[in-house]
């Protein structure tokens, strides 16, 4: 089964996120994580959906997701062209004893510390999903209290592929709008 990260660039408008999730849904595909969230312009939203399965399958979802109405934008972000990143918080269970040992682990993994209690931490750490992975297996021997993590998002590296909104409602390659507008 091969994994791949869409990145859509929606119209932000109200049950977007639902109609996206439902289409996965209705044909029985599943969605390993999914991120939402307005861009620099509020018209549109940027959902980053992971999903698996067999080359057919993950073409037949890009073009189901092609087909929807919000849709304004669909990309493959592959590993080699693209940035992509997970947020993970965790709560730990500490105690004079061992909360060294877990702060050298988060040292080395170049997580912070956002809240410190007399029992417990809470950890933030930004990264690709291997390095969150890798950083839970440093804390099998830590009791962990709670555990939020965001799924992934991610941009593709350079210019050649961004939109923009051009003022009047269409979107232009970045790429064709600066050779008109330099």
């Amino acid at each position: 089964m091969d994994k791949v990260v869409f990145s859509l660039l929606v119209e932000n408008s109200s049950g977007v996120l639902s109609r996206v999730a439902g289409l996965f849904t209705r044909r029985g595909y599943n969605i390993d994580s999914i991120a939402a969230g307005v861009t620099a312009d509020p018209k549109f939203t940027r959902i980053t959906v992971v999903a698996r399965g067999d080359e057919i399958i993950l073409e037949q979802i890009e073009k189901q997701l092609n087909k929807l109405e919000d849709v304004v934008d669909i990309k493959k972000l592959l590993p080699d062209s693209s940035v992509c990143r997970e947020l993970v918080l965790l709560k730990v269970l500490c105690d004079a004893g061992n909360r060294q040992n877990i702060i050298s682990i988060a040292d080395i993994f170049r997580a912070k510390i956002v809240d410190v209690s007399i029992d417990s931490l809470v950890i933030e750490l930004v990264g690709s999903q291997t390095k969150i992975d890798a950083f839970l297996r440093m804390l099998e021997d830590v009791e962990i209290l709670e555990l939020a993590r965001t799924g992934l998002t991610g941009l593709s590296r350079g210019t050649s592929d961004v939109k923009l909104h051009n003022g009047d409602g269409k979107l232009v390659d970045y790429d064709l709008y600066k050779s008109k507008h330099i």
